[in-house]
């Protein structure tokens, strides 16, 4: 049987003359996150987690996080401010699951908040050493022509009463963020929680 060979341009005639993989095609990168700041809290605990000073070289930024509060009762909220203004210029609602049950609600009408409210972080009542775990991203942050949009995604195990959450809030101001202040809903946070800060490109 006689084997003819298949000349190599003959197969490429009608196609690019590339060697290229991406060859017609526009390159994918994959959005950059570069680290701004990181806070651990040391023994004792603290009332307030603050980053300051935020560059405004950045698209959007994002907080990620692990915290547990000290409080002995009372909601797990994370309370967040921007640019440490605590008038009523913010508005959140949830979705949230615990394997159980689902709940929907809105946090106080738009503009009667003092903070915008994240998360279901453990308290001091949740089985020692369990920690809430959140992603904070916050959209446009330099953006002054629109109010700044929050939104929250996170849970926590709580030793088989667990929860699972997503929140969005929005601060009625066109200012740009500067500032982050995280605070639990009452009391201090404690050894080991963990905050760090990403600017997103």
């Amino acid at each position: 049987m006689a084997v003819s060979r298949v000349k190599t341009s003959s197969i490429l005639q009608g196609f690019p003359k590339s060697r290229s993989l991406l060859a017609g095609n526009a390159y994918f990168q994959p959005t950059a996150y570069e680290s701004i700041a990181t806070t651990t809290v040391g023994a004792g605990g603290t009332s307030t987690i603050t980053f300051s000073s935020i560059p405004s070289t950045y698209t959007h930024l994002q907080i990620r996080g692990i915290g547990r509060s000290d409080a002995a009762s009372g909601n797990s909220w994370i309370y967040l401010r921007f640019n440490g203004d605590s008038g009523t210029n913010y508005a959140s609602h949830y979705l949230r699951g615990n394997g159980t049950a689902a709940s929907a609600s809105a946090l106080t009408g738009a503009g009667n908040n003092t903070e915008q409210r994240l998360g279901d972080f453990p308290r001091a009542d949740a089985t020692s050493g369990i920690f809430g775990v959140g992603v904070i991203d916050i959209l446009d942050y330099t953006n002054t022509n629109k109010y700044k949009t929050t939104r929250f995604l996170g849970g926590a195990d709580k030793n088989g009463s667990g929860v699972v959450s997503l929140y969005s809030s929005v601060w009625l101001s066109t200012s740009a963020v500067t500032s982050i202040t995280l605070t639990p809903q009452t009391d201090n946070w404690v050894q080991y929680s963990s905050f760090a800060l990403y600017g997103i490109k």
